[in-house]
């Protein structure tokens, strides 16, 4: 698919998917015509990039996890220094705190809308 329909598919700026292959979070073929060429499996690729980003990560640790996310996959971490793993673990505690939260939020959210279905259901 040409960088466009990507674009559009991901919700992503054309701008940033070229910074994304820049920086070897993605990889785009070429066409005869010289123009990029993803193939599908790159739209998932953009949207698990878009997420680590939002939740903090910088694209050099991204680019270093991103063969976890792959399967199969073969985990080679020639420069995983002790801080960049002690960044990860700081991250992935981060990370699990807002979920815990987004979780509480969620069930709050549910509650009210329970309790506010049953006193409809009663005033009618």
């Amino acid at each position: 698919m040409r960088i466009g329909e990507l674009s559009e598919r991901t919700g992503t700026s054309r701008r940033l998917l070229r910074y994304y292959e820049e920086q070897g979070l993605i990889v785009a073929g070429r066409g005869p015509n010289g123009y990029r060429d993803y193939a599908e499996p790159t739209v998932d690729r953009v949207i698990q990039v878009r997420g680590l980003l939002d939740a903090g990560l910088p694209t050099r640790i991204i680019k270093q996890i991103l063969p976890c996310l792959d399967k199969p996959r073969t985990i080679y971490f020639p420069d995983a220094t002790p801080e960049m793993i002690a960044t990860l673990e700081a991250e992935r505690d981060r990370m699990t705190r807002r979920a815990e939260c987004l979780l509480r939020n969620r069930d709050a959210i549910t509650e009210y809308l329970a309790a506010v279905r049953e006193y409809d259901s009663a005033v009618r």
